[in-house]
């Protein structure tokens, strides 16, 4: 299938792709634990080995290897969203290196296909196509992608939103400043005075049914 997208450099992306036929892609909490490592492990351009191999280091290993990626590798891309959903996942990132989002996507599909396959004892595919893209065109789409992305487990009646700062498996916690992760935050919160602001901004249910319409050609069809 050829894609529509072509990928420019230093633009901004909604990226998202779900099972085959709809079918779940997370079963259990290690499955979401893996797709979390292969992202920060896949986001560095220039790993040495693969992932699989990576996870046998010892911790020594691991952290000397890390530290390398972090001071000597470029990027593919910069992250900004993420959020993990039973059966798909969103990603807000700007490709920062030529093919960044292709390589990036390319490489964490097929290590958790690969993984998922072999730990639940299934053959086949288990993504559904071409992953989805879309390019943000200005920072209110930026902002309000990006409330779309970690609102997904709340609109999909998984949790409540008061709850939502317990939802391991996406970035939300980031900008709540409770857990440090992979994400660039300071594009978004720089649009707000205080945390507690910007908490306001993904609460606010009715500016987002309102600003819903605007960005519903960006969204995981």
């Amino acid at each position: 299938m050829i894609r529509k997208v072509v990928f420019a450099t230093n633009e901004i992306y909604h990226i998202f792709n779900r099972g085959v036929e709809k079918r779940p892609i997370f079963e259990i909490k290690n499955d979401y634990l893996r797709f979390l490592d292969l992202i920060n492990y896949y986001r560095f351009a220039n790993c040495p080995i693969r992932f699989s191999h990576f996870k046998r280091l010892n911790i020594e290993e691991k952290q000397k290897m890390f530290n390398y990626l972090i001071t000597e590798s470029d990027q593919l891309v910069e992250i900004y969203t993420h959020c993990l959903m039973p059966n798909h996942f969103h990603f807000l990132l700007k490709q920062v290196k030529e093919k960044g989002i292709s390589k990036f996507v390319s490489k964490i599909l097929n290590g958790y296909s690969h993984y998922f396959n072999i730990r639940h004892k299934r053959i086949g595919h288990l993504f559904q196509g071409n992953f989805g893209a879309v390019r943000i065109e200005d920072g209110e789409q930026f902002l309000h992608v990006h409330r779309y992305i970690h609102l997904n487990p709340v609109t999909a009646y998984l949790l409540k939103f008061e709850n939502l700062e317990k939802y391991k498996y996406s970035s939300y916690t980031e900008y709540l400043g409770k857990e440090q992760g992979f994400c660039n935050t300071s594009a978004i919160l720089s649009n707000f005075k205080k945390v507690k602001d910007y908490v306001a901004f993904i609460r606010d249910q009715v500016d987002y049914a309102r600003q819903l319409d605007k960005i519903k050609h960006l969204l995981l069809e």
